[in-house]
């Protein structure tokens, strides 16, 4: 592996790090061990991160142990994505006031801060590519996403220790972060290799100061990879399944997997490139104005499908059919791609422990009638 302009920060400076991004005006984020699970939290010293901490992962099952290992990124991640920090769980979008007996528009934007989040994933980089496309590159950009996202700079960390839950591999999307970051890391026992992704990540790497890495490290890093891609045993049948997909529509399948599903949308919280949402109005007491509010919702919901009062997805087969319709056929004409980054998260945190892996796989195999 070539020294592509890639540097080494000892463990023991990783302060340095921290302090250069507080230097140039962001507030730090890092996954911190919260309520038995990994999320992101206020960072301000080195010794906040989880060393030591490792996951267990597996379908419906999520535990975090502790090691004695000095690593603080040897595990794969947490139910949060960059996703809650860029769409707004919930968010004012518009405020409407009467004025003189004639209402009155205004727009409502979001208060941002600087804020770098260390620990970002590669899979979480390539949904939040799809967000973008979904947000940004549309007819009508959403200023508020773009708000936030332009607040951000993201330091990457490479997967080196994956749950059984992930299949980045096989979606192509990992485990090394390859764009969307500002600096990317990955981490050895005795420190970190960094990478430069933006300018403003070579104006803090600038700053540090630190030496090039070494041949050995850079070799070290490879075999890590690789080691990494050979634990994932799950993987996709195909990285395009519209074919199959859209020709099992009417698959007995289906109501084999709404048997289980609960049809709670735990899948689409945790899924890091998920965006359906709701809207409502709040209207003041006094009846003189009211908020126009945006909040996460699900295509697993009952009222998500409504037209004109009635839903069109009335039963969990039908949801669970759209979720997966649109996630791994829909997308492609849509964004280029599937919407499945691999990260595995709707199988750990699916409560009855359902495996979109398998049931791509059995679906795809089936004989069409």
């Amino acid at each position: 592996m070539p020294n592509r302009g890639w540097v080494y920060l000892p463990r023991v400076s990783f302060q340095r790090l921290i302090d250069a991004l507080r230097m140039a005006g962001y507030r730090c984020l890092a996954p911190m061990v919260r309520d038995h699970a990994l999320v992101f939290d206020h960072l301000e010293r080195a010794d906040q991160l989880p060393i030591g901490v490792s996951d267990q992962q597996g379908p419906g099952s999520y535990r975090l142990t502790k090691t004695d290992s000095s690593r603080a990124f040897a595990w794969a991640n947490g139910p949060q994505a960059l996703k809650p920090l860029t769409f707004a769980p919930q968010e004012r979008l518009w405020h409407v006031c009467v004025e003189q007996g004639t209402p009155k528009f205004q727009p409502v934007q979001p208060e941002v801060e600087p804020t770098a989040v260390i620990g970002v994933r590669a899979c979480d980089l390539v949904a939040l590519k799809l967000q973008k496309a979904h947000f940004l590159e549309s007819l009508s950009p959403d200023p508020a996403y773009k708000a936030r996202v332009d607040s951000l700079f993201i330091v990457a960390v490479d997967c080196s220790h994956p749950a059984d839950t992930c299949f980045c591999a096989s979606t192509g999307d990992g485990p090394s972060a390859e764009e969307g970051y500002d600096l990317a890391m990955a981490e050895l026992e005795e420190g970190y290799v960094l990478r430069v992704g933006s300018a403003k990540g070579g104006h803090i790497l600038h700053t540090l100061g630190l030496v090039p890495a070494t041949k050995e490290q850079l070799q070290s890093l490879e075999q890590q990879e690789q080691e990494a891609i050979s634990k994932q045993s799950r993987k996709l049948p195909s990285n395009d399944l519209r074919e199959d997909i859209y020709q099992h529509q009417d698959s007995p399948h289906w109501e084999t997997i709404a048997k289980q599903c609960l049809a709670c949308g735990n899948c689409t919280a945790v899924c890091p490139s998920c965006f359906c949402s709701s809207y409502q109005a709040q209207p003041a007491l006094d009846g003189q104005s009211s908020d126009q509010i945006r909040e996460w919702d699900s295509c697993f919901s009952y009222g998500h499908s409504e037209l004109h009062g009635h839903p069109v997805r009335e039963d969990i087969r039908t949801r669970y059919r759209q979720w997966l319709t649109h996630k791994f056929a829909g997308w492609h004409e849509q964004y280029g791609r599937s919407g499945c980054s691999g990260c595995g998260r709707c199988i750990t945190w699916c409560p009855v422990g359902i495996d979109i892996t398998q049931v791509l796989a059995e679906l795809v195999k089936e004989e069409v009638a």
